[in-house]
């Protein structure tokens, strides 16, 4: 039998099932080579953001954080990295707080961090600025149990990883990561080190967020089967102001398209259906609008001002993205973000039930039971009965230290009196990685065509078995207030 004579489409042919072949056995090798180096976020992110790796599985837990009690101590010395915006309002908070000592400032523009000692009595705190890298001096010292850091967010995990590596526990800004390999990391270094990594997602210590995920844990809503999140917040202005950020790195973080800010309205709505402890995330399905007013803003001020110029010809997030998530057991969270549009602040903060539902955003609170929102005499009734322990104890001093209304402060109060006690953190570092890595796997679906996007497991397992968060003082409660 003769030999078949090659055509240009069977060579055409040949060429696309070799490619192909060549493709699948490299696919095949980093799918081998990730398990065994046990790093999944060692992956190419080019691979990731095509999802062709997006099942292979996470090494086994070294060691599960959630429910981890460190051991106490009686003070804790607090170093700060980042006290231009957020930072420096968080030293004035700690300063009303028994049982700390802010041992050193660390922001690479000296008179900011010295700024921010006004607000501390006794010793003052070293000082640690003017170079990039001198917030790893602050970190390497033996005299600090905490690291609390507010700078720009892609400073966060880098500062996280490397305190934590230093010996410390690491409370920080939101969001904690802003790459899913950066939450990988972050989980790997607090199990390997057994260091606390909280981000501080003060939104879940809000006051009628705190209530209604009391009402929940005693039935009152009867199976939570919805829940609704957002951070929907007109920052047009203050994006573009020369004077608002370092460096202008917020503005620059509305360069990628998602939902880039994620954790205000997904902390409270993970915490009332137990994410973690009992349930977790499945997959995710992202969708934004064009932008209609950053760009052109950008374009209104370089006009004016040779120093936008460059803002000019960037391209900027769509004004609304709105991202859809279910849950293991069928349920399902609704986020949105809008920080360019002329519109009321609002985190919507809803949670639905089979016998009942809440509500914070617009304004007043409300909870219903059937058609009708209850009465404002019956909402009182259940204020008087479920407000929380924590809210009992530290909420009118909350209210007086300010931060957000109170939250602010009640965040730091929890976070300090948790380590001077011993006791498990309200939000520990799977809750960081999984509320943060909505933000890029967000930009993945928008990049897709809204295609659903798998999202990690980070307790790796442990979900099913993991204990809810404790709402009693019990074991604390002693830290006192200046």
């Amino acid at each position: 039998m003769g030999c078949l004579k090659a055509t240009p489409n069977s060579n055409r042919r040949r060429t696309y099932m070799n490619s192909k072949r060549r493709n699948f056995l490299k696919l095949a090798g980093l799918s081998s080579l990730s398990v065994l180096s046990g790093k999944i976020f060692a992956q190419p992110q080019a691979l990731l953001d095509k999802g062709a790796l997006a099942t292979v599985p996470a090494p086994k837990q070294k060691f599960n954080m959630c429910g981890y009690a460190a051991p106490k101590m009686d003070k804790v010395r607090i170093g700060f990295i980042g006290v231009g915006n957020r930072g420096a309002s968080a030293v004035y908070r700690i300063a009303h707080i028994d049982g700390v000592e802010v041992k050193a400032i660390a922001d690479i523009r000296r008179g900011v961090a010295e700024r921010a000692t006004k607000h501390i009595k006794g010793e003052a705190p070293s000082i640690y600025a003017d170079k990039e890298d001198e917030w790893k001096k602050l970190c390497d010292r033996s005299d600090i149990d905490l690291v609390y850091i507010c700078t720009p967010w892609h400073l966060h995990t880098p500062m996280a990883v490397y305190a934590m590596k230093a010996g410390k526990h690491v409370a920080v800004e939101v969001p904690i990561a802003t790459t899913v390999e950066e939450c990988w990391q972050l989980v790997e270094t607090s199990e390997a080190t057994k260091k606390h990594c909280m981000m501080l997602e003060n939104c879940c210590y809000d006051f009628f967020e705190l209530m209604t995920l009391n009402m929940a844990r005693q039935g009152l809503f009867g199976e939570i089967l919805h829940g609704e999140g957002a951070y929907l917040h007109n920052l047009l202005q203050e994006n573009f102001a020369k004077d608002s950020y370092y460096e202008m790195w917020r503005l620059k973080e509305n360069f990628r398209n998602g939902n880039l800010y994620p954790t205000h309205g997904l902390g409270p709505i993970c915490q009332l259906m137990d994410i973690n402890r009992g349930d977790k995330m499945s997959y995710l399905t992202s969708m934004s609008s064009n932008d209609f007013s950053m760009h052109a803003k950008a374009v209104e001020l370089a006009a004016k001002d040779p120093f936008y110029e460059p803002y000019a010809g960037r391209s900027f997030r769509g004004n609304m993205n709105t991202t859809t998530i279910r849950t293991q057991r069928g349920r399902t969270i609704m986020l949105q973000h809008d920080v360019s549009s002329p519109r009321p602040y609002s985190r919507i903060h809803l949670v639905s039930g089979t016998k009942g539902m809440a509500q914070k955003w617009p304004e007043p609170e409300r909870i219903a039971f059937g058609h009708d929102w209850i009465s404002a005499e019956e909402m009182k009734k259940l204020e008087q009965q479920y407000t929380p322990e924590i809210v009992l104890k530290v909420g009118e001093m909350a209210k007086k230290v300010g931060g957000h209304g109170g939250m602010d402060f009640m965040m730091d109060w929890r976070l300090i009196d948790c380590l001077r006690n011993g006791l498990p953190l309200d939000q520990d570092v799977y809750d960081a990685a999984l509320w943060s890595v909505i933000a890029p796997l967000s930009e993945r679906s928008v990049k897709n065509r809204s295609n659903s996007v798998d999202i990690p497991d980070f307790t790796r397992g442990a979900w099913a078995s993991n204990a809810k968060i404790e709402l009693s003082l019990k074991g604390g409660g002693n830290t006192g207030m200046k």
